[in-house]
């Protein structure tokens, strides 16, 4: 089952900013998107983000270099902000849940979410996702036989992932981060995510 690397307690009280992370095939957007549709919450991906600002639609492929193209830093950080922006409007017009699902890579990205939060005066936890290599090789060459899948991510992209990504170090100071086994059945993963946040976290209609 997911582990979990602190006591969150509930976050039905008030508005709360929730980051589903981890590398390419970790599972993230799956149980981020299920558990956005659970609350009827806003859902903001950064593989759509990041081809809508490209003028893409989700499904075009763009298989650029590690670092390169609309993956660059530079792009990342501007998709990044786009979804801040847009999880900003709606926690302003009255939402109590916004989930974001993307890599977060590097924890100053992590920490720019944080930063966030705070000024819009929301609560921020995050959730590492993260599965066997066994199951990313599975996961990915399901990826690639799909037409209308939107992630670019591949093989070497997990390659690199694995040897450049910042690891949550929840000893100093990332102490809102939860440990997601996604191997796990998505419906008792997110059964879990409600005994951990509570079962009201959702937005306000």
């Amino acid at each position: 089952m997911p582990s979990a690397n602190s006591q969150q307690g509930p976050l039905s009280a008030g508005k709360t900013l929730m980051v589903f992370f981890g590398m390419t095939a970790s599972g993230k957007s799956t149980l981020g998107q299920a558990w956005a549709g659970r609350h009827h919450a806003p859902y903001y991906n950064t593989d759509r983000i990041r081809k809508e600002l490209a003028g893409l639609r989700p499904e075009d492929k763009r298989p650029d270099a590690v670092g390169r193209g609309i993956y660059s830093q530079a792009f990342t950080e501007r998709t990044y902000q786009t979804m801040l922006d847009q999880a900003g409007c709606d926690f302003a017009s009255g939402e109590l849940l916004v989930v974001l699902d993307g890599s977060y890579a590097r924890r100053a990205d992590r920490d720019r979410v944080r930063a966030a939060a705070r000024a819009a005066g929301v609560k921020c936890a995050f959730l590492f996702c993260r599965c066997g290599e066994d199951e990313v090789r599975r996961r990915l060459s399901l990826r690639a036989r799909d037409p209308e899948a939107v992630s670019d991510g591949r093989w070497e992209i997990y390659e690199h992932q694995r040897q450049t990504f910042e690891l949550p170090a929840t000893q100093v100071g990332e102490d809102d981060c939860l440990l997601v086994d996604t191997e796990q059945p998505v419906e008792a993963l997110l059964q879990w995510l409600t005994a951990q946040f509570g079962g009201g976290a959702g937005p306000s209609n």
